[in-house]
C-alpha cells in the first residue's frame, strides 16, 4: 500500500522515533509502514489519520483508484 507517511512526518521535521512515540508505536513499526514492507492495522491508520488531521484516504492509497 502506498502512503504519505514519511513526507508528513518530514513536514513536522519529526524523526521515525518522534512519530513512533506519537503513535505508541516503535520506530520499526513506522519504517515498515514508510517503505510499504507492513499496511497499518484500522485502529493504526485511524490514528495517524486523527494525528496528521486528514482522511484516512489522503495518507494511505490502495492502488484500487
Amino acid at each position: 500500500m502506498n502512503n504519505k507517511l514519511k513526507v508528513l512526518r518530514a513536514m513536522r521535521d519529526w524523526s521515525q522515533a518522534e512519530l513512533a512515540g506519537h503513535l505508541d508505536v516503535s520506530r520499526q513499526a513506522v519504517n515498515a509502514i514508510e517503505t510499504g514492507k507492513h499496511d497499518p492495522s484500522l485502529p493504526l491508520a485511524f490514528r495517524i489519520a486523527r494525528l496528521f488531521e486528514m482522511p484516512i484516504e489522503e495518507i494511505f492509497d490502495d492502488g484500487q483508484n
